[in-house]
């Protein structure tokens, strides 16, 4: 008989997903938690919107996030994927570089999240006044 150990997203009483390891489960939970701020958020706002769309963007804003904060950052959509050939980032640059969501590399589901971590930080100037 094998024993195996599963951890369950639990919202409102429902079973969101099941995950074979926690840190991907709070990874889950953290962005259920997100979602539900962004639902609390529109619903504020003075824009008329029914709660189940407003809980489909949300969830959508959440899932997507780092996406969002990349058109905070920078008001561009980011860049199409291009082939693993053309990226040319040497590998002491990505090993210097920080990145913010590092996380999200860990707890990507499909490798296309994880190529994203890897890419350097964009560095801004900022005029002073």
């Amino acid at each position: 008989m094998a024993v195996e150990t599963k951890f369950v997203v639990v919202r409102k009483g429902e079973e969101k997903m099941t995950f074979a390891n926690k840190k991907e489960a709070d990874a889950y939970d953290k962005m259920l938690d997100m979602a539900d701020t962004f639902t609390d958020w529109l619903l504020q706002s003075e824009i008329e919107i029914d709660e189940v769309l407003a809980e489909n963007i949300a969830l959508h804003l959440a899932e997507q996030k780092d996406t969002v904060q990349h058109i905070l950052r920078t008001s561009k959509l980011p860049e199409a994927e291009t082939a693993p050939a053309d990226v040319k980032v040497d590998a002491q640059t990505a090993q210097e570089t920080h990145v913010e969501d590092a996380e999200v590399a860990e707890h990507a589901e499909h490798a296309e999240h994880a190529e994203d971590a890897v890419k350097p930080k964009k560095v801004r100037a900022v005029k002073a006044a």
